[in-house]
C-alpha cells in the first residue's frame, strides 16, 4: 500500500517509453506511412465532392470498405498518439518536447479530417439516389457493421464547403482556433498567483489556488477568491483574444457550411434535438427554486444571509473529512464493488497501474478528463485531488468515462464516436453509485450531510451552472458575429447569465465574472456548447439509476449494452430501450426529483441543528 501513501501521478510510460523514444518515432513514422496509403486510395478511387458512383453496387460496396478499414487503422493509431501528447502536455506546459510532439499529431490530424471530409462529400453524392444507402448496409462485411457511421455521414455532407475549402479551413485551423486553444491552455496552466497562508507568501499555481474554495476556513476561501480574480484580470487581454478567435473561426465556418448557428452543429454532433434540448433546459429552470432552498440552507450553516461565490464549495458540518489518497480509493473501490464485479476490477486495475495524475502542480492544467488510449485498450485519467469528498466524487466521475471505455473493448475507431451526451452517462452514473451508497452508510446526521453536500454541489453545477455557461456561450456566439468582444463584455455578460441562473441563491456582490477564462470547453473549436452535455448526462443517468434500483442485478447488462452502443445509436432510441421518451419535460423532471429529495434531506438537518 505505500505506493499510494501520496498523490499520484499517471504512468505513460506503458503506452511508449517517452516522448523522444525509438518506438514514440516509429509509431509516428507508422501513421504517417498509413496516411499516405489512405490518401492515395481516396485520390485512386475518386473520392470527393466531384467524385462519381462506382458502375456496380459491388464496387461501391469495396470502395466503401476500403476506406472504413484504412480509416480505422489511422484513427486507432492517431488517437492513441494525440493522447499520449496530450498526456504529457497537460501535466508539463513548460515541456518543450511535448509540445513539439504535440504540434506533429495536430498537423497529422489535420491531414485525416481533409481525408474524412473528403469522404463524407463523397457519400452525399452517392448516395443522392435514396435506395444506395440501404443496397450497401446490405452485405454482411464492414459497410454493414459500420451502419450507423455511414448514415450519420451521408446526412452530415450536406453541410460541407467545397473539398478545398474544407482542406484550407482544416490546415488553417492549426494557426488559428487551434493555436488559439492551445495559447489559452499554456496562460492558465502557468498562471502563478501571490498568496498569503500561515505567515507565508508564496506563488501558488492556478490549480493549487482553486482547491482552496473547499478550505475550512471562509477568510482563507475569500482572499483565495479575490487572488483569483486579479490574476484572471491581469490575463484577461490575451485570454479574451482567444476567445474572441475560437468563436470568430467557428462562426465564419458555420455561416460558410450552412449551419442555422453554432448550436445547430453542436445539436447534431450531441446526437439530439432541439426539442429534446428544450425540455431539458426548461425542467432545468423549473428545478432553480430547488437548489436555491440548497444554498439558502447552507449559508445558514455557515452562519450568513446569503452565499457569496467563494462560499459555494464551502465545506459544513463538524463531520467533514479529508481523506487521503488511499482512503479514496478505498473508498471508490468498496461502492463499486458492490454495483458490479466487472466495475471494480476495471477501477481496481486503474489505481493498481497507475493509470490516474491527481497531483496538483505547476505546469499542469486545471479540471479533470479522462483519455482513451485506443491501441492498448486503456485509459488515462487527469484530476487535481485535494482531500475533499468532491475530489473523491471526480475521481469516481472520470473512472465511471473509464469503465465507458473498457465496455467499448473490441470496437473499431469509427464505431466508438461517442456524442457528448452519452459520453457524460456512465461518469455520472458512477458518482451516483456513490453517494447513494454513501447516504445508505451514513453514521451520523454529520457524515449525511457532507455526503448531500456533495451530491447538491455537483447537481447544482450540472444544472444551475450548466444553465448559465450555456446561455453564456450562446450570448458570445451571437454577439461575436457582429464584432470581437471586450474582456469586460465577457466579463458583464458571465456576470448577467450567473445571475439569471443562480438568481438569490447567490450574493450577486459577489458573482464570478472571469469563468469564461479558465474553462478550456469554451476554447474548443471542434466542440461548441461544451456545457449542456453534462446536465443531459446527471439527469439521464439518474433515470437510469432509477431504473437500476428498480431492476436490481438484471439491469448490468443492459446497461453495459447501453454503453457499448452509444457509438452506434441515438440517445433518444438508447433511451427507448428503458421506456424513456427525452422528448418530454416529464422524464426530466423525474430525474430532478431525486434532487429535490436531496435537498428535502439537506433542509430537515438544518432544521435539526436548529433544534439542538
Amino acid at each position: 500500500m505505500a505506493k499510494f501513501d501520496r498523490i499520484p501521478r499517471w504512468d505513460l510510460s506503458g503506452i511508449f517509453p517517452g516522448l523522444e523514444s525509438a518506438e514514440f518515432a516509429q509509431a509516428m513514422a507508422k501513421l504517417k506511412a498509413a496516411l499516405d496509403e489512405l490518401e492515395r486510395y481516396i485520390a485512386a478511387h475518386q473520392i470527393a465532392q466531384s467524385g462519381q458512383r462506382p458502375d456496380s453496387m459491388a464496387e461501391l460496396i469495396e470502395t466503401v470498405e476500403g476506406y472504413l478499414a484504412r480509416m480505422n487503422a489511422v484513427e486507432m493509431l492517431y488517437s492513441t498518439l494525440w493522447h499520449y501528447a496530450y498526456g504529457h502536455v497537460t501535466t508539463d506546459s513548460y515541456s518543450a518536447p511535448a509540445k513539439r510532439a504535440m504540434s506533429e499529431v495536430q498537423v497529422l490530424g489535420a491531414r485525416i479530417e481533409s481525408q474524412a471530409v473528403l469522404f463524407c462529400g463523397w457519400m452525399g453524392v452517392v448516395t443522392e439516389d435514396p435506395g444506395v444507402l440501404p443496397a450497401l448496409l446490405e452485405g454482411e462485411g464492414l459497410a454493414r457493421e459500420h451502419a450507423f457511421y455511414l448514415r450519420e455521414t451521408a446526412e452530415q455532407s450536406r453541410y460541407l464547403m467545397s473539398g478545398a475549402e474544407e482542406s484550407l479551413a482544416s490546415e488553417l485551423a492549426l494557426s488559428g482556433a487551434k493555436a488559439w486553444q492551445s495559447l489559452q491552455g499554456v496562460i492558465t496552466s502557468q498562471l502563478k498567483i501571490p498568496f498569503e497562508q500561515d505567515g507565508e507568501v508564496r506563488e501558488l499555481p492556478f490549480t493549487v489556488l482553486l482547491n482552496l474554495r473547499t478550505h475550512p476556513d471562509g477568510e482563507v476561501r475569500r482572499r483565495a477568491y479575490k487572488a483569483e480574480l486579479q490574476a484572471w484580470k491581469r490575463v484577461q487581454e490575451p485570454l479574451a483574444a482567444c476567445l474572441n478567435g475560437v468563436k470568430g473561426a467557428v462562426t465564419t465556418l458555420y455561416r460558410r457550411r450552412g449551419r442555422t448557428d453554432a448550436l445547430h452543429e453542436a445539436l447534431d454532433l450531441a446526437r439530439i434535438d432541439r426539442e429534446t434540448l428544450e425540455a431539458m433546459l426548461g425542467a432545468m429552470r423549473e428545478a432553480f427554486p430547488q437548489f436555491c432552498r440548497y444554498w439558502q440552507a447552507k449559508a445558514g450553516r455557515l452562519g450568513k444571509e446569503q452565499l457569496a461565490w467563494w462560499d459555494l464549495w464551502a465545506p459544513v458540518g463538524e463531520a467533514e473529512r479529508r481523506y487521503t489518497f488511499v482512503e479514496a480509493r478505498d473508498f471508490i473501490l468498496a461502492q463499486f464493488a458492490a454495483f458490479s464485479d466487472r466495475l471494480v476490477a476495471f477501477a481496481r486495475r486503474a489505481f493498481d497501474q497507475h493509470w490516474i495524475d491527481a497531483e496538483p502542480r505547476d505546469g499542469k492544467r486545471g479540471g479533470a478528463f479522462c483519455m482513451e488510449v485506443l491501441l492498448r485498450e486503456e485509459s488515462r485519467i487527469l484530476c487535481n485531488f485535494d482531500g475533499s469528498l468532491d475530489a473523491v466524487m471526480t475521481i469516481a466521475h472520470e473512472l465511471g468515462h473509464g469503465y465507458h471505455n473498457e465496455c467499448l473493448r473490441g470496437k473499431t475507431a469509427l464505431q466508438r464516436q461517442t456524442p457528448m451526451t452519452l459520453a457524460e452517462t456512465a461518469s455520472t452514473f458512477c458518482q451516483t453509485i456513490i453517494a447513494d451508497a454513501a447516504l445508505e452508510q451514513a453514521a451520523s446526521p454529520g457524515e449525511e450531510l457532507v455526503i448531500l453536500e456533495s451530491f447538491l454541489l455537483d447537481a447544482s453545477q450540472a444544472i444551475v451552472d450548466i444553465y448559465s455557461r450555456y446561455i453564456f456561450e450562446k450570448k458570445v456566439f451571437e454577439r461575436r458575429a457582429g464584432a470581437e468582444l471586450s474582456a469586460d463584455e465577457l466579463c458583464e455578460i458571465m456576470t448577467r447569465c450567473q445571475q439569471e441562473a443562480y438568481g438569490a441563491g447567490v450574493d450577486p456582490r459577489y458573482l464570478h465574472p472571469y469563468m469564461w477564462t479558465w474553462k478550456p470547453h469554451y476554447y474548443r473549436p471542434a466542440l461548441s456548447f461544451y456545457n449542456f452535455p453534462y446536465a443531459f448526462g446527471l439527469l439521464f443517468s439518474l433515470g437510469l439509476y432509477r431504473v437500476y434500483r428498480e431492476r436490481g442485478g438484471e439491469f448490468l447488462a443492459q446497461y453495459d449494452a447501453l454503453l457499448r452502443d452509444t457509438g452506434e445509436a441515438r440517445p433518444a432510441d438508447l433511451a427507448a430501450r428503458f421506456g424513456f421518451d427525452l422528448r418530454q419535460p416529464d422524464f426530466w423532471r423525474q430525474s430532478l426529483q431525486v434532487v429535490e429529495k436531496r435537498v428535502e434531506q439537506y433542509q430537515a438537518l438544518q432544521v435539526l441543528r436548529l433544534r439542538q
